[in-house]
């Protein structure tokens, strides 16, 4: 795959990938959901669902470590910061071949690797992140692509992103 198919298929998958509505209930479905997948695949990964400033969901499977917490902050802030997933944010960095800190942004504070993805609801906008960390970028993308195609009854096959 090349970044510009990438970028294509993540633009698709945020138009897609819609609420009607996202509250404190679906934030916790959402994190359970990603739990159940991580670990009937015994991936060790922490979790965290964010309503802008607000925690509403964090787990941390055995396997994760202490520094996976960091980058979950680190990954969501660049999703906060430009509603979009980080992996979006990271394809277009290296496109222009530029870094976090060509923009001004600490590289402590931001990450742009792939696994957290914004909450988009319809006619709202982003009301927060879900983010995945312990993977590979690309699966800890997909990995929240797969849950947010259960829970909202999308074709994950048609959505999801190819090999690289």
């Amino acid at each position: 795959m090349t970044i510009e198919q990438d970028l294509n298929d993540i633009e698709t998958q945020e138009a897609a990938l819609r609420f009607d509505a996202f509250d404190l209930k679906a934030a916790f479905s959402l994190g359970k959901r990603l739990v159940k997948m991580a670990t009937e695949r015994d991936l060790g990964v922490a979790i965290d669902v964010t309503l802008h400033s607000m925690p509403a969901f964090y787990a941390a499977l055995a396997g994760s470590t202490p520094d996976n917490a960091n980058w979950v902050r680190r990954k969501r802030n660049m999703t906060l910061r430009y509603f979009r997933s980080s992996y979006a944010c990271g394809l277009m960095l290296k496109k222009a071949g530029k870094t976090v800190a060509d923009n001004g942004l600490s590289e402590v504070d931001f990450a742009p690797h792939g696994g957290s993805y914004p909450i988009f609801v319809k006619d709202t906008g982003c009301i927060g992140a879900v983010t995945v960390s312990g993977l590979p970028q690309r699966e800890d993308h997909n990995l929240v692509v797969e849950a947010l195609c259960a829970m909202l009854g999308a074709d994950h096959d048609a959505l999801k992103l190819g090999a690289e």
